[in-house]
């Protein structure tokens, strides 16, 4: 589910909601840290990024034992680790004829990793889209929520460099990952350049809030998000030169242009504890 400010404001070229100004500045947030204070979960996830991520490029995958120390720290955060409760007004329903708002607070970017909050209302969805060149940790901190995945299909034919499978019309073979609903309080989800799950789409079935960390984050042009349309396998089972049977568990995701009609975006302070940058 971007999962960060880049991921919300450009999607193929295409603005999406953001109210910039709320957002903190890093001015504010460097302070001297303290040595007899105990840090909170939100800066030992930020120091653990910034020492995992530190070299971190498109298509960095961090070694097994970095990857555990991230999720460790996620496994154990709740809502109030980051200054949220079901009481607060981003999980009222809205009745405005329209989708319901998204609501995302930017808690920290650099050209290594990023770390942001979404803020989902029952009902609302974020679209099937990608993470190219990504490393993505999703931790669910509250509510349910259905996640459906997807990673590109790859075959080898003819002794060649494996390859995607294509339709002449634009489509492509990918096979479903995680096809589940997941409620608070479960273990974080992640997904690389290649596996995982790298497309997703989140539909919140209560009001649920997903932290995410992404290294590296989306950036324009070279990792731009791409949203997508699922179609059975069946609809051009015959195009595909692949004997799947009923293709159960595939789907063709063909790329969608601008932003989807049903997500709306907004931006909110981060309100939670402060990070600090040494």
């Amino acid at each position: 589910m971007r999962l960060e400010d880049e991921f919300l404001r450009k999607s193929s070229g295409a603005q999406l909601v953001a109210k910039k100004n709320n957002l903190p500045s890093k001015k504010g947030k460097r302070r001297k840290r303290r040595p007899d204070c105990m840090p909170s979960v939100v800066q030992r996830l930020f120091d653990t990024c910034k020492a995992v991520f530190a070299e971190g490029t498109a298509g960095f995958v961090p070694p097994p034992e970095d990857v555990a120390r991230i999720r460790s720290i996620l496994d154990s955060m709740k809502p109030a680790d980051v200054g949220l409760s079901p009481k607060l007004p981003y999980f009222k329903s809205i009745e405005n004829g329209g989708p319901p708002p998204i609501t995302y607070l930017h808690v920290y970017e650099c050209p290594e990793f990023s770390i942001g909050i979404f803020c989902l209302p029952p009902s609302a969805v974020l679209p099937l889209h990608n993470h190219p060149g990504m490393t993505v940790f999703s931790k669910l901190l509250l509510g349910s929520m259905h996640i459906k995945s997807y990673d590109w299909v790859v075959v080898s034919q003819d002794s060649h460099e494996p390859s995607h499978v294509d339709l002449p019309s634009g489509e492509r073979l990918a096979k479903v990952k995680t096809d589940d609903v997941f409620t608070a309080p479960c273990e974080t989800s992640i997904l690389y350049p290649s596996s995982g799950g790298n497309m997703h789409c989140f539909t919140a079935k209560t009001a649920c809030v997903v932290l995410d960390v992404l290294g590296p984050p989306y950036s324009d042009p070279e990792r731009n998000c791409t949203y997508y349309y699922a179609h059975a396998y069946a609809k051009y089972a015959g195009e595909s030169g692949l004997d799947l049977g009923e293709g159960e568990g595939y789907s063709w995701l063909q790329e969608r242009a601008g932003q989807p009609e049903e997500l709306l975006v907004v931006g909110a302070k981060y309100r939670g504890p402060n990070i600090v940058e040494d």
